[in-house]
């Protein structure tokens, strides 16, 4: 089983080349109106593979909002500029990058810090200043249970990826199955392994194994030694692309197999299907998107099919559902600022808060506490190769299979 990690290092690398700060879209720099987003990333470091993926989705949706004119603010025409920052996948830094963006780089709104962790730390900042805040990247909710008000997230809550993800899997074991979960120590891909403890727990698996693993751990084999001593039927784990292939990896050199394997999110990127290679095989996951679904939106791409097409043509690869959240996101603000007609960051709130639109991700409308609450995320499982979707049914690409070898 070969497995190619050097991708993801030269991806990281490419990154780490940008520079701290970059305008998108080829904004005309003599252009007079024009509305600045900030747009905190981790360039460098870690999670820099997830940060190339939010920046390609952010400058597509630019590069098209340019195309057609720019933003409709009450019968006038703005160009938009993205600022990227570059806070090292270091969370105290994100917060600090939110603050300089808005009282250096004058960005009129931001987009949310990468991750659960970054995204609820920097929400801190825009909160204060009162400026509206799209997270295309945010799904626990413990993001959004702060009573905030400008702070809005384009991802359900992790129960909607885990309960239907334990459905499925219910049909293909026995009762009582056992289930092993190892979680990256980190907002998102622990409080996803918290959910998926209590959705496995309310349908009659029994957890065998519940543990977590330090950010930037590089040895897993305690953990994976004692994950194959219980025998799982089940094993889920989370984390980032680094994390998830090198785990792959590690339970390949111990032989550890099982009738099901679940990890979230590596498996949604193309990058984890070409690192891990033949170890992908039957890995199964869930992500809120995915480029298979078919919906007619009201946003500037109009449908899934025109928005895949772009991102082909710009980009040579398919998107996957970080590109597509961040385009989305970019998306929101332009409908939200075209229906205040203004860019008072207080209306532009409201509009936000009361958008129910449907888009090329799919039906948009924000709950009361800033997220979203209207999309059924899919299932999936890699299968040859390529991610075919299991659920849900409307969308449905072929049958989960078991084993994990």
């Amino acid at each position: 089983m070969k497995f190619n990690i050097g991708r993801l290092l030269c991806t990281q690398a490419i990154m780490c080349g940008l520079g701290f700060a970059a305008l998108g879209s080829g904004l005309d720099a003599m252009a007079q109106d024009v509305i600045r987003f900030g747009a905190p990333l981790p360039l460098t470091g870690a999670l820099a593979p997830e940060a190339l993926k939010q920046r390609q989705g952010y400058d597509l949706w630019a590069e098209e909002a340019n195309r057609k004119g720019g933003i409709n603010v009450g019968g006038k025409k703005h160009r938009v500029e993205i600022v990227y920052s570059d806070y090292q996948s270091n969370t105290p830094r994100a917060v600090q990058t939110a603050e300089r963006q808005i009282t250096q780089d004058k960005v009129h709104f931001l987009f949310g810090a990468f991750g659960s962790g970054a995204a609820k730390a920097a929400s801190t900042v825009t909160e204060r200043y009162g400026r509206p805040s799209i997270a295309a990247s945010a799904s626990s909710e413990q993001v959004y249970d702060q009573g905030y008000k400008y702070l809005f997230g384009t991802f359900t809550p992790n129960s909607t990826l885990t309960n239907p993800l334990a459905d499925i899997v219910k049909t293909k074991l026995p009762p009582n199955a056992k289930v092993a979960i190892l979680a990256r120590n980190d907002l998102f891909p622990l409080s996803i392994a918290q959910e998926m403890e209590k959705s496995a727990k309310s349908r009659g698996f029994n957890v065998v194994f519940s543990e977590k693993y330090a950010v930037n751990t590089m040895d897993h084999s305690a953990a994976l030694a004692q994950i194959k001593a219980q025998s799982p039927q089940w094993i889920f784990m989370t984390g980032y692309i680094n994390d998830l292939v090198l785990l792959r990896k590690q339970m390949a050199d111990q032989r550890i197999s099982a009738e099901v394997v679940t990890m979230i999110a590596g498996p949604a990127y193309k990058e984890f299907i070409d690192a891990a290679g033949q170890g992908a095989e039957n890995i199964s996951s869930a992500s809120w998107w995915h480029p298979a679904v078919r919906y007619q939106g009201q946003d500037i791409f109009g449908s899934t099919e025109n928005y895949v097409k772009a991102f082909e043509t710009r980009y040579k690869s398919t998107p996957d559902y970080a590109q597509a959240s961040a385009s989305v996101a970019g998306a929101l603000f332009q409908m939200a600022i075209e229906k205040a007609g203004t860019l008072d960051p207080a209306k532009v709130r409201d509009a936000l808060a009361s958008l129910d639109v449907m888009t090329f991700w799919g039906p948009v409308r924000f709950g009361p506490t800033g997220q979203i609450n209207s999309l059924q995320p899919p299932v999936f499982q890699i299968q040859k190769g390529k991610p075919v979707i299991v659920f849900p049914a409307e969308i449905k690409q072929g049958e989960f299979q078991v084993g994990v070898k």
